[in-house]
């Protein structure tokens, strides 16, 4: 299991073939990942614990924001744009395709392009 920490949190690699991908990933409170979109992965995100805000939308005009808690999960289609952020400290999975580098940042607190 390879870990690669962020500066967000930290994701952990459970699974990568060429079927599908299963990440763990953990979100601190009050950090967010990039504003974002794929051109081709499709994910779903379950959420284990805490409160996870995920903004998405078609536009970045037509972004709208939820919070997710325990149990809790989305499907999050390719040319979605969207964003993760930790209400708490949250710790949830994603099951995606497997396209790991198919990632377009629109916007990012890190200054990572």
């Amino acid at each position: 299991m390879k870990k690669i920490i962020k500066p967000w949190g930290y994701e952990k690699l459970l699974e990568n073939n060429k079927y599908y991908t299963l990440k763990e990933l953990f979100m601190k409170k009050g950090k967010r990942c990039s504003l974002q979109f794929h051109k081709k992965k499709r994910e779903t995100i379950f959420v284990l614990s805490g409160q996870l805000k995920i903004i998405k939308g078609n536009s970045r005009k037509n972004l709208k924001s939820k919070t997710y808690t325990k149990g809790q999960s989305l499907t999050i289609n390719p040319k979605v744009i969207h964003r993760m952020e930790g209400v708490t400290n949250s710790l949830y999975l994603e099951a995606s395709t497997s396209q790991l580098n198919d990632v377009v940042r629109l916007e990012d607190d890190y200054n990572r392009s």
